[in-house]
């Protein structure tokens, strides 16, 4: 079923004059455990799309943000690689100013995902890809962080973007790992 969705996000040219896209590329990461998906917003352009493995780069090497979100998986025993991972945006926006849109263009694709993935968690990463996920609005995103929200007997959980340059994505995320833990 997931082959089958990626064939119609690649066949999709709603947003093609605002983004890069990745024929033939997977836009999700299985792994080998369905209890958590961690939501992304969007490609980067020399990421995992790439290298063709969540969280490494095309040297095969894991990406600081890998880094950070492993020592936070470290906290409930699960190992990176066997979380799923997805993007919010399917393809790669060539300017943020296109986001919402893009966003709005992918949600039924990401439902259609996260639906047939059925994972008991949902970690969203940041504004965009909560936003996405949960259609919501909110003054700030500190406002939702670590919040539990339902999505179809689904648990969506914003959490601070794990990229080192932020001052939040590990200090800021541990308190909700650890009541993580209980979840899973």
């Amino acid at each position: 079923m997931l082959n089958r969705i990626d064939e119609e996000i690649h066949k999709c040219n709603i947003c093609n004059d605002m983004v890069e896209k990745f024929p033939d590329a997977k836009t999700v990461s299985i792994g080998k455990d369905n209890k958590i998906v961690i939501l992304g917003e969007a490609p980067a352009n020399n990421g995992w799309r790439k290298s063709g493995i969540a969280w490494y780069d095309i040297n095969h090497k894991l990406v600081p943000s890998g880094v950070v979100m492993q020592k936070l998986l470290d906290i409930v025993n699960i190992r990176l690689e066997d979380t799923y991972f997805l993007e919010a945006i399917k393809c790669y926006p060539k300017d943020r100013k296109y986001l919402n849109k893009c966003s709005n263009n992918c949600r039924n694709f990401l439902l259609k995902q996260l639906n047939t993935i059925k994972p008991k968690v949902i970690l969203s990463l940041g504004d965009a890809a909560t936003k996405t996920v949960l259609d919501i609005k909110y003054k700030k995103f500190s406002d939702v962080v670590g919040m539990k929200f339902e999505l179809n007997g689904m648990t969506v959980i914003p959490i601070y973007h794990p990229s080192p340059i932020s001052p939040k994505s590990y200090t800021g995320n541990v308190e909700i790992f650890e009541e993580l833990k209980d979840m899973i």
